[in-house]
């Protein structure tokens, strides 16, 4: 998860990163992956220019399906949404930070 995360970093997409169902297309993804019999995910965006955001990392508990758990869907949209807003003030407070040099 860690290399995925690095190529993401890069500006490029892991093999194993899909797009999160529900989020409107590929700027929310998730990687699965298993070890020792249990089963581990990592959502983070990619939708702000020069910068991913991880969302959420868990051990997927319910042995029933591969859907994601809802309580773990909402706590991805607040923190999608936090990072929009921190998005949003870091890139403001670029701008202006360009103007005073």
């Amino acid at each position: 998860m860690g290399y995925a995360l690095d190529l993401a970093q890069q500006g490029k997409k892991h093999l194993a990163a899909k797009p999160l169902t529900g989020f409107g297309g590929a700027g929310v993804l998730e990687i699965v992956d298993d070890y020792d019999g249990d089963t581990y995910r990592v959502v983070y965006t990619v939708k702000f220019a020069g910068a991913i955001y991880v969302l959420h990392a868990f051990q997927k508990k319910s042995k029933k399906g591969i859907a994601t758990p809802k309580q773990e869907i909402e706590l991805i949209k607040k923190r999608l949404k936090r990072a929009q807003e921190h998005y949003a003030e870091w890139s403001k407070s670029q701008k202006s930070n360009s103007h005073e040099q």
